[in-house]
């Protein structure tokens, strides 16, 4: 069966990761920038490592800098997740690349993304929705304007805060201060945990943050009390298996990813792309993948729909028009 127009929900999607390099190098002739850097002889991004892979992460941002640059890479962004099947999709931005952390520049940003998403709702039928993520790595303080900007512009299109970027940086009880500005603004919660660090890191952000979800999260795997009460709680993880599988942050490749273990154990798992172009992956062909590794075909996949339009940071009205484009024609 051909995946590519199957309805999808996607939690889990850095929208500057997502740009297509096209963009990228077009937005950097415009502006007269050389990034032939970060590009391979075919035209995709160059990165030899994770670390590596952020560096060339942020070296793409520099030329996205104005709200109209954004409003661009929103369109283009999901059109390219439309184009796969995508209906409803949440994106994590931030405001560190986004007016630097001034919350009167972030909202001419946000405004921007915003726009962009409802012309893009009306040409390609996709609903997407804002969550602000603070950069992990940028430290602990550095993570409290991000909440304050988020918190200050929640709405019907920013539903959601987290935090991105490196995870063997600091523990997650030091960013606490962000996540209680946000849970105190209503905002839904979700943070990146148990992608490089082991399931200590997974167990210590559900402890310290209380996130509803967690980003990746494969590493749970190897402590089986942990997979139980992620099971038990219902915690919701935002698998990323391509990424996983490109970054080697699992190993087995495909067939010895832990997504379907974690399934079969009762664990609330969802398939996203993180950052596609970076890892030559859609969502197309996220379910391509699993549909080879586990045999995994129409019914498994409208389970996860399922999973992931509950677990959505949006409005019950939304969840219930999404619902029903899951279920296809009739």
């Amino acid at each position: 069966m051909s995946w590519q127009s199957f309805p999808k929900v996607e939690l889990h999607l850095h929208l500057e990761g997502a740009a297509p390099p096209a963009f990228i190098r077009g937005l950097a002739a415009e502006k007269k920038t050389d990034l032939s850097r970060i590009f391979t002889e075919d035209g995709s991004y160059a990165y030899e490592n994770f670390d590596h892979f952020l560096t060339v992460y942020e070296a793409a941002c520099t030329v996205i800098t104005t709200p109209e640059d954004y409003r661009r890479l929103t369109l283009a962004v999901l059109e390219e997740s439309a184009a796969h099947g995508v209906v409803y999709s949440e994106t994590f931005v931030s405001p560190d690349f986004c007016g630097g952390g001034d919350v009167g520049a972030w909202r001419d940003y946000l405004s921007a993304m915003e726009e962009a998403a409802a012309e893009a709702e009306a040409q390609f039928g996709i609903t997407l929705k804002a969550i602000v993520t603070s950069i992990r790595h940028f430290g602990p303080e550095k993570a409290r304007a991000p909440a304050i900007c988020a918190a200050e512009t929640k709405g019907a299109f920013l539903t959601g805060y987290g935090m991105a970027g490196a995870e063997l940086v600091g523990r997650p009880g030091d960013y606490a201060w962000s996540f209680d500005c946000a849970r105190e603004a209503g905002l839904h919660l979700t943070c990146h945990a148990g992608e490089w660090g082991g399931p200590d890191m997974v167990a210590d952000t559900l402890r310290d943050l209380a996130p509803a979800r967690i980003g990746h999260g494969v590493n749970a795997i190897r402590d089986p009390a942990l997979v139980e009460r992620l099971a038990e709680a219902g915690t919701v993880l935002e698998v990323c298996p391509g990424s996983n599988v490109v970054l080697e942050a699992t190993s087995g490749g495909w067939a010895g990813h832990p997504i379907a273990r974690l399934r079969d154990k009762g664990v609330r798992v969802t398939v996203s792309t993180d950052d596609p172009p970076f890892f030559h992956t859609t969502m197309t062909r996220e379910y391509e993948g699993l549909e080879r590794a586990f045999g995994w075909g129409a019914e498994e996949f409208a389970e996860l729909n399922r999973t992931a339009l509950d677990a959505a940071f949006c409005d019950a009205e939304t969840k219930t028009r999404i619902g029903k484009l899951l279920e296809g024609p009739k």
